[in-house]
């Protein structure tokens, strides 16, 4: 049996799924990945622009790489592989996506029960009183540059997990009960380097569940994986349910 016909098995079998995906798969839909030949980091240091530092030194040069990021994500689509997971979802009623993404495409492809858990671009957050402001999907104008709270005037800040900061406590502390209840975990184009997102397939393993990667490279993850399916994450389109 081909291995994206035991996945397709699998998936229908499983009362529990647990997905993960990782930059991979929203490099699929032209957004470029953070540790590939291509990556944003290629071009600069995560010290310069991705950390709560780096924004309190030069808070208008980390919005204007956002601002660019926001550009490149907001002219993307969802494809295949975002609308499988979200079909899955449709399929099960014990279901969760966690994804290290922040582009939104996977709510944009319909998929409800998520959790990101690095955070959302479109998202801004207060750094004086702490308001948050929802799916914002503006780019801001360069004299608009570093963008203010209409509540305070504080600085706003893209909502999302940078270096050196951690992750929402309850998201994680969802994404790990649920990762030891599932029988399936499907791994999906992260390098599994990335802790504690990383850990969440290990946890499933350790409860007896399956775990499923679709990677084109060798991850930390293929070393604990059930099978590994060697293709980009729209080898998900020849899902059939």
């Amino acid at each position: 049996m081909h291995d994206i016909d035991r996945l397709n098995t699998l998936i229908k079998e499983a009362e529990c799924i647990l997905v993960l995906t990782g930059a991979g798969i929203s490099k699929e839909s032209g957004i470029p990945t953070f540790r590939g030949k291509d990556g944003w980091y290629k071009q600069h240091s995560p010290e310069e622009l991705a950390t709560f530092s780096a924004f309190h030194k030069n808070p208008r040069l980390v919005w204007e790489w956002y601002n660019l990021r926001r550009k490149i994500i907001l002219s993307a689509k969802p494809n295949i592989a975002h609308f499988k997971i979200a079909e899955i979802e449709k399929h099960k009623a014990c279901f969760l996506l966690v994804t290290q993404n922040v582009d939104s495409l996977h709510k944009k492809a319909g998929s409800k029960k998520i959790i990101e858990l690095h955070g959302n671009i479109f998202r801004t957050k207060c750094i004086k009183c702490g308001r948050v402001y929802e799916e914002d999907y503006r780019i801001f104008n360069e004299e608009e540059l570093p963008p203010r709270c209409p509540n305070c005037n504080g600085l706003l800040r893209p909502d999302v997990v940078w270096f050196g900061e951690s992750l929402n406590e309850k998201d994680l502390n969802v994404a790990i009960s649920f990762a030891k209840k599932a029988d399936l975990a499907l791994v999906i184009g992260t390098s599994g380097i990335v802790y504690p997102a990383a850990m969440l397939p290990q946890i499933t393993k350790l409860n007896g569940g399956k775990v499923i990667e679709i990677n084109p490279s060798f991850t930390p993850i293929s070393r604990i994986s059930d099978i590994t399916i060697r293709e980009s994450a729209l080898i998900m389109g020849k899902l059939v349910f």
